[in-house]
């Protein structure tokens, strides 16, 4: 995912970038601070960190990958925000191993993209979980089962998407390059197994995927009517079962 601060990234991101600065900014407003401490697992080169960084925010970004890291510090330098970013090799399975990570340390939890690789989800969960200050939020966004299977339906390989169908990962085959997809009711189960109320579900990219890319970069408010389009369907629970990703806001209990 790129910037969600970038017009056509946006399309991917718009949706968990709205939800997601909407819950740092109540938290910022119940607590009396202008400034938190967000975690991001699996942050990567920074899609997230960096524009909730520029809000003013503490992030230590979380990840296994030296190259994705040293992509962050670079990003985070021509942001302007490298004093606000730090970055420490490590993954969510075990994260209270990873230096200067604590157990109820931070306001905010990121885990995007995450739980599709990771040996065990609910292990991953509770992990992020327990990173959570008391009344902390945790975006959660995972690859979602529907979307994959119409997106191989569309494609015309139907056998395919009636294995994703079946296939208790979700997968459509052996060449498929995602290891696990998910529902929303399984991710709204995991974030309920780790003590967490869901405050909201969104489908991400229900319609971007499906769309060509030449009409919406050709045709005149093509973008703009896209993304209000994205907003609007994101909520309703009739657009999840489609949404090539899965977005849950869980809240912690003050």
């Amino acid at each position: 995912m790129s910037d969600p601060l970038r017009p056509r990234a946006s399309l991917r991101t718009a949706v968990v970038w709205d939800v997601l600065k909407d819950a740092l900014d109540r938290r910022a407003e119940a607590s009396g601070r202008d400034t938190l401490d967000v975690l991001d697992t699996g942050g990567g080169t920074g899609n997230f960190a960096v524009p909730v960084a520029r809000l003013g925010h503490r992030v230590t970004v979380v990840d296994p990958s030296p190259n994705a890291l040293f992509a962050l510090e670079r990003r985070a330098a021509e942001a302007g925000v490298a004093d606000q970013v730090r970055g420490v090799q490590g993954d969510v399975l075990g994260l209270f191993d990873v230096e200067g990570v604590e157990r109820g340390g931070y306001d905010a939890v990121l885990c995007h993209g995450v739980l599709e690789y990771v040996e065990d989800p609910a292990e991953g969960v509770r992990n992020a979980v327990e990173a959570l200050r008391p009344a902390g939020a945790l975006s959660l966004l995972a690859a979602g089962l529907g979307g994959a299977v119409l997106a191989r339906a569309l494609a015309g390989h139907f056998n395919e998407a009636r294995h994703a169908l079946t296939d208790p990962a979700g997968r459509w085959g052996e060449g498929d390059p995602v290891p696990r997809r998910f529902t929303a009711e399984q991710l709204g189960e995991l974030v309920g197994a780790a003590g967490l109320k869901v405050g909201s579900v969104q489908g991400v990219r229900v319609f971007a995927d499906l769309v060509p890319g030449v009409l919406v970069d050709t045709e005149p408010g093509a973008l703009e009517a896209l993304l209000k389009l994205e907003a609007a369907a994101a909520e309703l629970p009739a657009f999840h079962s489609v949404a090539t990703q899965l977005h849950v806001l869980g809240e912690k209990q003050g």
